[in-house]
């Protein structure tokens, strides 16, 4: 079979194989969640516009079939708004890159920047109340060994706000207690790698689970921290079996506090963290490099989720401590009233 443009495949290639693992250090999951993209568009372009596969090319990215597409995930996969976003934003990616390799393909690129994304429905942040997460953390029986080991877990990715993955990624080589304020190493995405101190209560927790699991004589510092074993060998333990565990919790905790979520799931914890240091005092910017956030903008959701620090600060703006009557500051100036409720 013969391509009428092999340079469209070639640089698809050279995209997911070199340019997103190798020179942007993109995780595994996020090349594959690029690869599916064009796969699927690659598949549209063949089912539905019954274009001959070797017949495409970059001419067939344009702004018609790249809108068209997006229709056919709504219609034929019920994708939502996001899922059609994030599709856009690979196809755009590859094109910008294949205007980098070729001058010539820069116009698709610039055509497919002019297709809007679609609007969203604000990203609701999960998180729990203080009182919650202490009834969550009461769940494991300590006194098992898989039970303490479930409350480390929970209370390290809590302390340290890191992702699951970041904590199933963790060797004990990862970890400098030594030093005067003992801190970890976390690997985020695209291998960027940060260090986050830790408290002392979770340095106490961690030296107990490392007698109990990590015996000295045992200790290897390229070993996995938390491991589950399987025929005798320690293995990694898996992300479905941090669900799983903290769904169990989740559920035992719910039957006595109603301030626990319907479902309980392990990003909760370092949403939780997130809010916990915000509303203690800590700038948005710090709290970016805390969490290994590459834009300031992807921390603001905590900004916008904390309802509580909203509530304060409009009581703090509407109420007058110092007169004794309940009357709102603004008394009878309507411009104050408009401006108080943004619509000034």
């Amino acid at each position: 079979m013969k391509l009428k443009d092999d340079s469209f495949f070639k640089t698809i290639r050279n995209f997911l194989t070199i340019y997103l693992p190798r020179q942007k250090c993109y995780s595994p999951n996020t090349v594959d969640s690029y690869r599916i993209t064009l796969n699927l568009f690659i598949d549209y372009l063949v089912k539905v516009k019954t274009f001959r596969i070797q017949q495409i090319s970059f001419s067939h990215m344009n702004k018609e079939n790249v809108s068209g597409f997006l229709e056919w995930l709504r219609a034929e996969r019920r994708s939502g708004a996001s899922t059609q976003n994030q599709r856009l934003m690979a196809l755009r990616a590859f094109a910008k890159y294949a205007g980098f390799t070729d001058a010539m393909q820069v116009s698709v690129h610039m055509e497919l920047s002019c297709i809007p994304v679609k609007k969203t429905k604000p990203r609701i942040v999960e998180f729990l109340s203080e009182n919650a997460l202490k009834v969550l953390l009461e769940q494991p029986d300590r006194n098992r060994h898989l039970g303490y080991r479930d409350c480390f877990f929970m209370i390290l990715m809590y302390d340290t706000a890191a992702r699951c993955q970041e904590i199933l990624d963790l060797r004990l080589n990862d970890f400098e207690l030594n030093s005067k304020s003992p801190f970890v190493y976390l690997t985020g995405k695209g291998g960027k790698t940060r260090t986050v101190p830790l408290m002392q209560k979770a340095v106490e927790h961690l030296k107990i689970y490392l007698s109990k699991f990590h015996p000295t004589e045992q200790r290897k510092k390229d070993d996995f921290l938390f491991f589950t074993v399987i025929h005798g060998e320690k293995n990694r333990m898996s992300p479905d079996n941090v669900a799983s565990f903290m769904k169990k919790y989740g559920e035992m905790a719910k039957q006595t506090c109603n301030e626990i979520p319907e479902k309980i799931h392990p990003h909760q914890l370092r949403h939780t963290r997130a809010i916990h240091l915000y509303r203690g005092g800590m700038p948005l910017a710090l709290l970016a490099e805390f969490l290994g956030h590459v834009e300031l903008a992807t921390t603001q959701i905590y900004a916008y989720a904390d309802t509580e620090m909203k509530r304060k600060a409009i009581q703090k703006a509407c109420l007058d401590s110092n007169t004794p009557s309940e009357l709102p500051i603004w008394g009878d100036d309507e411009e104050t009233i408009r401006k108080l409720y943004g619509l000034r």
